[in-house]
This record gives structure tokens, sequence and C-alpha cells, in this order.
């Protein structure tokens, strides 16, 4: 088979590539270049595409012994991921840019020019399982190290794309294994940092990054009884459940801490209150992205949801209602926001994604009950 390696100069694409190579695929490394600055340079864990990235990415497959290209994907990258990830903010929403990624990048812009180009697949470092479930149909699934899954920003792929993927770290026992094979093969990048954070947001100041694109929007706080009590700078830059940050020049009467309940761009306010306003059991998300065929619409279903990338997965039963997701939770969740991935398991596997639209009292309909 013919695989496209995705290599970003870091461990664990090298030794997925590799593992490709043993397995007899024919393989083709490619970095992809995200960034618009080709200087850009790496700050210890922070950062991606830099320069020691694409270095990196070249020596790992020269060790491998497979071609080795370079594709300019930035303005993709920008017009989707960091166009959307702007867009998300100013909305008031919270989005997830890994997912943005995934979904427009690695498996939609680098898989579609791949199999243009005659590639069978796209392997990827990403922690994850492709099974095989019954009747052939492909199924993603938790990595066997729970601690590095990624399952959650991979559900958004849909089946197609799924069909077209190899997850060769899907069943190692610890990113200690992998560095430790990549240190056997004699790959560079064996004790390389993990990257983390926000990729394009270099230093880390995801708020500095919003107020240079976006600008000072200056505008109130206001309690959740309406009552102004601070100033901010722009609503963009706060998050439902925040509660660091809020410089609030009122304290509340009961002496309490105050969180970010929501924020409201067109009034371009944020709402602070109470701890135990944040709490909710009804969920309803739209675009729905469902990889499991045999789990049909308009049904609730019993199954677990996960609302964060390393969040606790929580009972609840769902349903699709064509693009629409539904979610009754059996225990409540806090800081719930607008734009986060609602991502639906059954144990291990994969269900289905969705975008969360609203959280709380009447989230879900009385006319589609749960049972």
């Amino acid at each position: 088979m013919r695989v496209l390696a995705a290599l970003s100069g870091g461990v664990d694409s090298a030794v997925a590539a590799a593992r490709a190579v043993e397995a007899g695929h024919d393989v083709v490394g490619v970095h992809m270049a995200l960034s618009r600055s080709r200087a850009q340079h790496r700050t210890g864990s922070r950062g991606c595409c830099s320069i020691e990235d694409a270095s990196d990415a070249r020596r790992a497959a020269d060790v491998l012994g497979i071609p080795y290209y370079v594709w300019d994907l930035s303005e993709e990258f920008e017009e989707t991921v960091v166009a959307d990830f702007l867009s998300e903010y100013a909305a008031g929403r919270t989005p997830n840019p890994c997912v943005r990624c995934n979904e427009h990048i690695k498996f939609s812009a680098l898989l579609d020019r791949g199999l243009a180009l005659g590639f069978d697949a796209v392997a990827t470092g990403h922690y994850a399982r492709i099974v095989e479930g019954p009747g052939g149909a492909r199924e993603l699934h938790r990595a066997a190290d729970l601690a590095k899954d990624q399952s959650y920003v991979l559900a958004v792929m849909g089946a197609d794309r799924l069909a077209r993927s190899l997850f060769p770290l899907g069943d190692v026992a610890s990113k200690d294994e992998v560095r430790a094979e990549a240190a056997v093969r004699g790959l560079s990048v064996s004790a390389k940092p993990d990257s983390y954070d926000i990729c394009f947001v270099a230093d880390g100041d995801t708020q500095g990054f919003l107020r240079d694109r976006l600008g000072a929007q200056p505008g109130a706080v206001l309690d959740h009884e309406g009552n102004e009590v601070g100033r901010h700078d722009g609503a963009y830059a706060y998050t439902v459940g925040q509660r660091k940050g809020l410089a609030l020049g009122r304290p509340a009467a009961d002496g309490k801490p105050r969180y970010v309940l929501r924020t409201d761009p067109r009034a371009n306010t944020v709402v602070v209150g109470p701890g135990e306003l944040l709490s909710v059991t009804e969920l309803a998300a739209d675009q729905t992205v469902w990889l499991a065929g045999d789990v049909p619409a308009g049904n609730w279903t019993t199954a677990q949801v996960q609302v964060r990338a390393h969040g606790t997965p929580t009972p609840a039963r769902v349903r699709r209602d064509g693009d629409t997701l539904l979610v009754q939770l059996d225990t409540p969740l806090r800081g719930m926001a607008p734009g986060q991935s609602v991502v639906v398991y059954a144990g291990t596997r994969v269900l289905g994604q969705a975008t969360l639209t609203s959280a709380g009292r009447g989230a879900v309909p009385a006319l589609a009950p749960a049972p």
C-alpha cells in the first residue's frame, strides 16, 4: 500500500512512519509547513512548523530511507484553523483548534492531495486505534495508552477519511515505549520535548494573540442579576467557567468566588456569577459527524460523553436527529461553552462528534424526552 506519512518533526510521527515502513508499505514522508513565518523558531515545547521541526523531519526520513517533501499548507491553515479560531472567539464561542486542524488540514488537505497523487492512506503519530468491526466496517477507538489518547480530536474526521488512515501508535503501552523505540532506531528526536498548547500561539499567550488580531473592545462585566461589577478589554478573551483574571471591582455579596457564566458578543458584555450556575445536565450540538453506522438516528442511546480533550467521560443518553445531537447527562458538568466538541463513546469506541450550541435547562426539547 502506498502511504503518505505526516512527519511533524516530533518523535511520535517519526516512529509511526518507521512502523509503516516496517509493515511493508511504500512510504513517503511529508512535512506540512503551516506557519507563514519561515524563520519561526521553536521555544522549548511551544510552537510548530519551525525550522528545527522541518530539519528534524528530514533527518528522520533520511534514517528511514524514505523520500521526503515539504508541502506548504500555510494558506489553508490560516484560512481554516486560524480564521475559525478568531471568528469563534469573536462570536463568544470556545473553539478547539486541534479538532479543526485534523478536520481541515491533516485529514482533508493532506489526505485529499495524497489521494490525488495515488496514495492509498495517510499515517500519522496520533494515539488512537482503528478496529475492524462486524461486516468489515472500520471503527475509531481510544488508544491503549489512555493518558495519551487522542480519539477526542480525531472524531471529526468522518468514516470516509477514517477508512484511509493509519495510526501505528494506537497499541503502544506508553510514550516511554515510543521514545525507547525511536532511540533503538537511531532517530535523533527520541528525547525531543512534546509540543503542547495551541501550536500557532508559540508564546502560550492566547489572550495576547486574540488582542493583536481582534483589537481592544472595552465593555462591561455584569453579575447574573445585571449589575455592572467590572470592565473588560474584549469579551472574546473570556471563556465559560473562567475564574482567574476577572479583575472585578465589586466583590460578591456572599464573598464567594465568581465565574464567567457566558459572554454576549452583541452587547459586548461578560456575565459572571456563582459556580453552581455553571452546572448543566442537558446539551445540544450541531454539525454532527457520526462514525457508527450501526447506531441509528432518532433513538436514545446509552453512551458516555466527553467534552474536553483530556476530560473524564460522563455517562449519558444521546440522540441524533439529522445534524443535531441531543444529550442528557447522568451527572452535571460545569463550564460548558458553545463551540466545544462533544464526543460520544461506547466504551472505547467513538460513535460520533458534534459542536456544542447550547447547554442547560431547555437544551433538550420537551418533545424529545429520554426514556
